[in-house]
């Protein structure tokens, strides 16, 4: 039996010149959350590879979401949450709890990991320079007995209904890295706390990103066999969407990945966080580490 060939560094460096070459000041939005963000080893992994894109050339910008500890905060001060059809009703002692930890704590640690693997990050909010303007999110459900809509009042969870994206590019012509946690002020002064995917993807089509990465806890969108599906267009995830094969969680998921792409961005990845070096190995090599969406 031989023994492989012991892998040479420079060459792994000069395979990814092309794909450096690619993306060289380009805007590379990620998502991230989930259980990558709860694992200390993953989250200091995840910011050396933010702080290795920045010195590469690209144009790294963060959004963080943090359900979990969201709900841990929650528990440790004794706010009931209600939850209606599934969903957290976020009420106004609920919604200045999800500042705290977003914009506060979660935001903090994400810039002092990046910070301390040698990069420059700084911390941000949908309040700053009038970032992101949310409205009030309206859903419906449909009784499936009278197929009479009610609709569903979730408080202050909201969408972005626009953003300005002047403070993100003001901050990476400093060669900082933006973070940026899902909370935005609405036009009637309330503070709304925003989905991080579909934060992630408004900031993304304000940018023109070349890529939006949405870390997870799966490989990617997978098909009926449970193997992972490398590239998708958007008239092929909407064929899956509509034949069951994508369904439940992926659903939203690959939903927020087609609103992207309608803003504007060129490429949207799934991928799991919780491979090591995941971000790196999606853009930087011919492998990828997910599944590609793309108009």
């Amino acid at each position: 039996m031989t023994e492989a060939a012991p892998i040479n560094p420079a060459q792994v460096i000069a395979k990814a010149l092309p794909y450096m070459l690619r993306y060289n000041e380009k805007v590379v939005v990620v998502k991230y959350g989930g259980h990558a963000m709860g694992d200390a080893d993953l989250g200091q992994a995840f910011a050396r590879d933010i702080t290795l894109l920045r010195l590469a050339g690209v144009l790294p910008v963060v959004v963080h979401g943090g359900g979990p500890q969201i709900g841990s905060m929650l528990d440790r001060l004794g706010i009931r949450s209600e939850f209606k059809n599934g969903l957290r009703v976020t009420d106004k002692a609920t919604v200045e709890v999800v500042e705290m930890v977003l914009a506060g704590a979660i935001n903090k640690e994400v810039v002092h990991l990046i910070n301390t693997a040698g990069g420059k990050a700084i911390g941000l909010c949908g309040k700053d320079g009038n970032l992101v303007t949310a409205e009030k999110l309206h859903r419906t459900i449909r009784d499936p007995n009278s197929a009479i809509e009610e609709v569903l009042d979730l408080g202050f969870v909201g969408e972005p209904s626009a953003v300005n994206p002047t403070v993100l590019q003001l901050v990476m012509k400093e060669e900082l890295i933006p973070v940026v946690a899902p909370v935005a002020p609405g036009r009637d002064g309330e503070t709304y706390n925003i989905n991080a995917d579909t934060f992630a993807g408004a900031i993304a089509g304000s940018l023109d990103a070349k890529r939006l990465l949405f870390l997870t806890d799966v490989p990617g969108v997978l098909d009926a066999d449970g193997k992972l599906i490398k590239e998708l267009t958007v008239g092929q995830a909407r064929d899956l969407i509509a034949n069951g094969t994508i369904s439940g969680g992926m659903i939203p998921k690959v939903e927020t990945c087609i609103e992207a792409l309608e803003r504007g961005v060129e490429g949207v990845v799934i991928l799991n966080g919780k491979v090591p070096h995941a971000v790196l190995l999606e853009l930087f090599t011919d492998q990828g580490a997910g599944t590609l969406l793309r108009p």
